[in-house]
């Protein structure tokens, strides 16, 4: 109702809009975006109390990087450019598969959350 009274656009396309991004939580998140502080949130529990390398580090930022963008993340693109930059592989050439595992987890609860 607010996006509608605001001149965002009619029901019916705020209704296309939340189909297509399979929710309105996810429609909203992908124009806004994730807060910085929120993004680094998500991945806190990942980095606490663990060393990494300088790559990885660069790698987990271009993950918050995106996370403020767009909001939320498919975990796919962890195979794609840039994150290819790193290892022809991707996180799987960064991380160990466990960690894999916890940061596909990650980005899965993100996107959980802004669906609602």
């Amino acid at each position: 109702r607010m996006l509608t009274e605001n001149g965002v656009g009619t029901p019916e396309d705020l209704q296309k809009a939340k189909l297509e991004s399979d929710g309105l939580g996810l429609f909203v998140r992908s124009l806004v975006g994730l807060d910085r502080e929120a993004a680094k949130k998500a991945l806190g529990g990942f980095i606490s109390g663990r060393s990494f390398r300088a790559n990885q580090i660069e790698f987990l930022n271009l993950i918050v990087d995106h996370l403020t963008e767009h909001g939320v993340m498919d975990a796919r693109l962890l195979y794609d450019s840039p994150y290819t930059d790193f290892s022809a592989r991707g996180v799987e050439g960064v991380f160990e598969s466990g960690e894999v595992d916890e940061l596909v987890a990650i980005l899965d609860d993100v996107r959980q959350r802004a669906a609602g």
